[in-house]
């Protein structure tokens, strides 16, 4: 089969859940799935470089019927051969190679190349992810303005010139169903940019009433909140952007999101230290309430 010459284009950063298209390739997987690429999806998938967001629910309707999408992952092809997911051997946008959403079924799926089809995200599921994702970033924001009297030498600065200590410790993010976990490493290099870590421990109360009472701020705003995006692209570039009153938030981001902070009735924060083979971890866990 011929393998796809161009990136997937996707509709999920507008926040679309339909698409129709035409199935491009067809490939056995190892562990028995088809995966199935066509030439416009509205599924958002989990990308192995940096697996913050998961991939979307949902299905596939072709004139066979209707096929459960068990996962989509970002696939790469050079022209010789399909990767997937982690076995991509290569960094995201490397001239010479295409990179493409592919939709996982069960394998024996009746989804053929050139068939037309139908693509259909689950409502409740983006929703709850788009809200866990729109709670993380509003939450690295106010934890960075919560710690900027720490840093004793100059750093650089977040989205709304605060000191970036979420861009400089993180070590993973996982955005979850209406919540996020984030960890950040309070290692030597941090210390040495600059960071008191010494005494995060002790006065992570105060940290947390200061995240918390900075969210509500930005919560009773109502503030307005889109995806801007350089195009359709799998690998066009996109960020988060939130008008806030202190101004307008921008962070890179591919993944999806609420329209407006007046959908949310609450972000939670919660935080901890723990212990990584000797290195000392910040995790920062929230949960966003929804607005009935």
């Amino acid at each position: 089969m011929t393998l796809p010459a161009g990136d997937t284009r996707v509709t999920y950063p507008s926040g679309a859940l339909h698409a129709t298209s035409r199935v491009l390739h067809v490939a056995p997987t190892t562990d028995g799935s088809l995966a199935v690429i066509t030439e416009t999806t509205s599924f958002h998938p989990v990308d192995a470089a940096w697996p913050d967001q998961p991939a979307d629910a949902g299905v596939i309707r072709s004139a066979a019927g209707e096929f459960p999408v068990r996962d989509a992952v970002v696939a790469a092809t050079d022209g010789d051969a399909l990767h997937l997911g982690a076995d991509i051997p290569v960094r995201t946008g490397t001239e010479g190679w295409v990179f493409l959403v592919a939709h996982l079924v069960d394998g024996g799926s009746a989804i053929a190349e050139g068939d037309e089809v139908e693509i259909e995200a689950d409502a409740a599921t983006r929703r709850a992810l788009s809200t866990g994702h729109t709670g993380c970033h509003l939450a690295s924001l106010a934890l960075n303005r919560a710690l900027a009297d720490r840093w004793s030498k100059p750093a650089r600065e977040d989205a709304l010139g605060s000191p970036d200590f979420d861009g400089a410790a993180i070590s993973s993010s996982r955005i979850l169903p209406n919540g996020s976990l984030d960890r950040y490493r309070l290692n030597k290099s941090l210390r040495r940019s600059g960071f008191d870590t010494a005494s995060l421990p002790a006065d992570l109360d105060a940290v947390r009433q200061q995240v918390a009472d900075q969210l509500d701020r930005w919560l009773a705003s109502g503030a307005p909140v889109r995806v801007e995006a350089d195009g359709d692209g799998l690998t066009d570039r996109r960020s988060w952007v939130c008008e806030l009153p202190d101004g307008t938030a921008r962070i890179p981001c591919g993944g999806t999101h609420l329209d407006s902070l007046a959908e949310l009735a609450a972000v939670v924060p919660s935080f901890a230290v723990v212990d990584d083979a000797g290195t000392p971890v910040l995790e920062m866990a929230n949960v966003a309430r929804i607005r009935h």
